[in-house]
């Protein structure tokens, strides 16, 4: 009986403590898991601080490269005078600065299947804050309703254009603002002005790198809105700016062939290339063809030989103005801004384009039109045009050495000074990556 007993309570016993050995290993297996959990997600946040410094990192990065490739576009751009300027590739594209990369893009305007590289010659548009109504309307993209209100939103007065606008039209909106009633700051200021809108400004071109995409060519699907008709629409972004200007150099020396207080200083400047003979007559010519509306003007009625002008056009002037604004670059502008030039006919354009791109001809002086234009078309666009810059846009694109960072800014550096420096930049990261995909992988797979 007390063997029984003694059984009993050993059977008791053991099967107390084998309930607390499974309840001890289950609490063990739960902490376990529990610590594990804690240990995964424990790594888990470490690698995404991880990732994200290493983010944070690429990011400083891609901006410390983009403040170089600044000041690398800076260093292109020294002493003021266009000859001395390098435009385009190889000066720009996949350019390696540190451990990262930079290209400066632009659009190819008679190439919309690849990507072009280099600065862009502000002189080369059409200024908004110069431009006739007539030059403005012949802008591709161009409204009559737009033209006319970018004409009364830059005048200093509250008459209103045809299909123009001033306060009375800006005040009515859901989002009321006076007419600015002076010079446009920036070409984007156009989405303020009436009839502005993004389709005229940046057309079918959504990410502004000149390369025809697949959502822009996929009609209504995705944005932007397209014809799908297998050509880019640029709007008139490519076209216009409100940067370009030059000062007249040394302009207090020139002597100003409209001036008859200046026909003794004419003289002695028209004596250097003409005997004395030739000069009585020369100045005969000059009293009786004044005023002069350009220096093409004072060639054709004066008389003087084309080479002879040639050395002495340097210390001639029409005007006393020191700073002339918006004056067309004939020697880099595209076909459709020298179409916007008045009088300028397609069958003009093409002679100019083709003779400037001929490297034995000197286009260093306006002059060189006079010799495939009229002489009246020649004259007319005279006092628009010039064959010097001072203002380049550079859109710069970088990208940090293991492709995780990016950034893209357009920069426009002005020069007329001689002394180069930014004066508008504007962020462009968040229009995407503008180049290929296959570039980021690359150095993402390097990484």
């Amino acid at each position: 009986m007390k063997n029984k007993m003694h059984n009993k309570r050993l059977q008791k016993t053991t099967a107390t403590n084998s309930k607390c050995t499974g309840t001890v290993l289950i609490v063990t297996i739960w902490i376990v898991l529990i610590l594990a959990g804690l240990v995964l997600v424990l790594s888990r946040t470490i690698r995404v601080d991880a990732i994200g410094t290493a983010n944070r990192v690429s990011a400083m990065q891609a901006e410390a490269i983009a403040n170089g490739a600044i000041a690398y576009v800076l260093s292109k751009v020294t002493d003021g005078q266009e000859s001395d300027v390098d435009y385009g590739a190889p000066s720009y594209e996949e350019m390696q600065l540190g451990q990262g990369y930079f290209w400066v893009i632009r659009p190819n305007l008679s190439d919309d299947k690849n990507h072009d590289y280099g600065l862009t010659d502000e002189a080369g548009k059409i200024n908004l804050n110069s431009a006739s109504l007539e030059m403005l309307l012949k802008l591709p993209s161009m409204t009559s309703e737009l033209a006319n209100a970018i004409i009364d939103w830059r005048d200093s007065d509250s008459e209103i254009s045809p299909g123009g606008a001033e306060s009375e039209y800006y005040l009515l909106l859901n989002n009321p603002y006076n007419c600015k009633n002076s010079l446009l700051e920036t070409v984007e200021e156009v989405l303020l002005v009436k009839g502005g809108q993004h389709d005229y400004l940046y057309g079918e071109d959504l990410n502004r790198n000149g390369v025809l995409e697949w959502n822009e060519n996929d009609a209504q699907q995705s944005p932007p809105s397209d014809n799908s008709n297998g050509k880019l629409d640029p709007g008139f972004l490519n076209y216009v700016t409100v940067y370009s200007y030059e000062i007249s150099q040394g302009s207090q020396d020139m002597t100003n062939v409209n001036s008859f207080r200046s026909q003794g200083d004419l003289l002695e400047i028209i004596r250097e290339v003409v005997s004395d003979s030739e000069s009585f007559q020369i100045m005969d010519n000059i009293r009786a063809g004044h005023p002069f509306q350009n220096l093409i003007d004072f060639y054709f009625k004066s008389g003087i030989k084309y080479e002879s002008v040639l050395k002495i056009e340097g210390k001639l002037t029409t005007s006393n103005e020191k700073k002339r604004v918006g004056l067309v670059n004939i020697n880099t502008a595209p076909a459709e801004v020298l179409l916007c030039l008045p009088g300028l006919e397609q069958s003009d354009v093409d002679a100019i384009v083709v003779r400037r791109s001929d490297s034995e001809n000197d286009t260093s002086s306006i002059l060189w039109l006079t010799k495939i234009l009229s002489k009246e078309k020649a004259v007319g666009i005279g006092s628009y045009i010039t064959t010097k810059s001072y203002q380049y846009g550079a859109d710069i694109v970088v990208v940090s050495g293991d492709g995780r960072a990016f950034r893209r800014y357009y920069v426009v550096i002005d020069n007329a000074n001689s002394n180069a420096r930014v004066i508008y930049r504007q962020p462009l990261t968040y229009l995407g990556w503008p180049l290929d995909e296959e570039i980021l992988q690359k150095l993402r797979n390097k990484g």
